[in-house]
């Protein structure tokens, strides 16, 4: 018998990593969403320090790996690169060697990136450069390259700690070709989530043999069951959840929402879903809790979730100081003087009429154009614009979104049944002036829930309450839905012709078919719609609209007094109701 001598028996221990001696492991998996380029503990739109942030998160992400015996995963869900004057410079301004956003979540240290339908907005020069630059895989599998059918990102991830294999899905709403014009999208293909999810997860679970399957989906909660004439879904992540085993964590985002919740699938197994929100307000975190049953084999004992606020916490000053030169850029970008505003704007009065904010955008799209008709929406739901001069950043309250302008050729009756459409998603059916007069969410004793106040107290977006300009209309609210709009005539006193055929001018989101307006209201198949585009702006609607404050050098907002809502004394009346849960 050899004997061995305790101090080389110790020795030999002091070499063997303490990750093989362990008998219970824990791996933190944590996830930022709809960041919507809030990267910076700067406002640049509000012109003021903001409380949340990248900076801020990467605090919180330096703590937690400064930890003994962390072994942290970051995810981000999508929609990173759009929303601020900081996404617009990064993208199509700045010249540098390498993009704003790679350097960001590369500092950051990300190990994975689901991409989202906003990223994919700032359109194939900017997402095929910055797949190139990011340290770590841009997910989505469900994203295909139209010619081949092969996943144009990539499709999962393997990632590591302790010898622990987490599997890491993307998957990306399906939403795209109805929302964007078709340049940006132009090469790809975007497949049912469902049918992708339970493929993936087969591939994996064959292939990869992973102790634990985490879902990284730029996609809503949406329903739990739903017909399979209503895929694909928006919004999949609880469907897939329930009908697809094999995950043990879903991140979900899109919705902008906040949740932790256990959902139990078909097989009975718990999976356990976590939002992380929206603005990197938040951390959402799941810690799993593994055992060890032999050097590379794992069970997973346990899962348990966290949401850490990242309000209040101080932005990581290395951050700052990495990013300070760029902090600069942007600030100088945004503050540019582009035209004087002689009165104030205030995004809300759209709700309840023909008024500036949503004028000013009508009058843009109609001068550009030389349409007859022009749909827009209100797409700040409750902004002002202060009179005095504006600046570059002031834009990104007044139109929030990267949309281009189309020129559509629509009949006197689809305008007609288009309005309709939107009237059915914007005002209630009155049935006396006590009725509230806009959509709004209701309890089961008709009351306005306390925690549903301001933009989701309206049962529907109000990205989504287009109005027109060009004609005379009235929207009767003591009418059914689908038997309120009455079109008088054009502005200029010319009959307006529902046989006729028109030139529209309308955003290209609502243009590729979003909301339904078209589609649902017109009656246009999605398919069709591309035929009734006789022409697209160059650059985005926002960029327009600033060119044409610029030009102008001062703007006198107006009201066209195009439309009103009848009976006007129950309007009236429901206005101020309305109005006490909107702000």
């Amino acid at each position: 018998m050899i004997t061995i001598p305790r101090f080389l028996l110790i020795w030999a221990l002091l070499l063997i990593p303490v990750s093989i001696l362990a008998r219970e492991i824990k791996v933190q998996v944590a996830a930022t969403a709809d960041v919507h380029a809030r990267l910076f503990a700067y406002d640049f739109i509000e012109n003021r320090p903001a409380s949340t942030s990248l900076a801020n998160v990467h605090y919180l992400v330096q703590a937690m790996r400064a930890r003994e015996g962390s072994n942290l995963i970051l995810l981000d869900n999508g929609d990173m690169l759009q929303g601020t004057p900081a996404a617009w410079y990064a993208n199509f301004v700045q010249e540098a060697d390498q993009n704003l956003f790679s350097r960001v979540m590369n500092f950051v240290g990300y190990d994975a990136a689901t991409i989202g339908n906003h990223d994919i907005e700032a359109g194939p020069e900017v997402y095929n450069r910055l797949k190139e630059e990011f340290d770590f895989p841009w997910l989505g599998a469900n994203v295909l390259d139209a010619n081949t059918g092969e996943p144009y990102f990539k499709p999962y991830t393997i990632i590591e700690r302790q010898r622990i294999r987490i599997a890491i899905l993307g998957l990306t709403t399906t939403g795209v070709p109805n929302w964007l014009p078709p340049h940006l999208w132009e090469g790809l293909a975007f497949k049912d989530m469902v049918e992708s999810a339970a493929y993936w997860v087969a591939h994996i679970q064959e292939n990869e043999q992973p102790d634990a399957i985490v879902g990284l989906f730029h996609s809503g909660l949406g329903p739990l069951d739903a017909d399979p004439d209503d895929h694909p879904l928006e919004n999949a992540s609880g469907y897939i959840a329930k009908h697809v085993p094999g995950f043990d964590l879903i991140f979900t985002s899109h919705d902008h929402r906040e949740r932790v919740q256990t959902i139990t699938n078909v097989e009975g197994d718990n999976v356990l879903i976590l939002g992380p929100g929206h603005f990197a307000q938040n951390l959402a975190i799941a810690e799993f809790t593994f055992s060890r049953l032999s050097r590379n084999s794992f069970e997973l004992k346990d899962i348990r979730a966290d949401m850490l606020h990242t309000k209040g916490l101080a932005p990581s000053h290395t951050f700052i100081r990495k990013f300070e030169d760029d902090v600069q850029e942007i600030l100088k970008f945004a503050n540019q003087e582009v035209g004087r505003l002689t009165e104030p704007m205030h995004s809300i009065e759209s709700l309840f009429g023909s008024a500036p904010f949503t004028d000013m955008v009508h009058d843009v799209q109609l001068m550009i154009t030389g349409a007859d008709v022009s749909f827009t929406a209100q797409l700040a739901f409750d902004q002002t614009i202060n009179a005095g001069m504006l600046r570059k950043r002031d834009f990104f309250k007044l139109y929030e979104y990267e949309n281009y302008l189309y020129t559509m050729e629509l009949t006197g009756q689809e305008i007609h049944d288009f309005m309709e459409f939107s009237a059915a998603l914007w005002f209630n059916h009155m049935k006396s002036a006590d009725d509230h007069l806009l959509n709004l969410h209701l309890d089961q004793l008709g009351r306005v829930p306390a925690d549903r106040r301001g933009r989701r107290a309206l049962r529907n977006p109000s990205f989504n309450f287009d109005s027109a300009a060009g004609i005379v209309y009235l929207i009767d609210v003591s009418q059914p839905p689908g038997s309120r709009v009455t079109i008088k005539g054009f502005e200029d006193g010319s009959p307006f012709d529902k046989d006729g055929l028109y030139k529209v001018a309308i955003n290209s989101y609502r243009g590729s078919g979003g909301g339904g307006h078209l589609t649902e209201g017109a009656g246009i198949p999605h398919q069709k719609l591309g035929e009734r585009i006789i022409a697209t702006t160059d650059t985005d609607l926002r960029k327009k609209i600033i060119d044409f404050f610029s030009e102008a050098g001062i703007y006198e907002p107006q009201t066209r007094g195009n439309w009103h809502i009848e009976p006007k004394e129950w309007a009236e009346k429901g206005r101020e109701k309305d109005l006490q849960f909107l702000r």
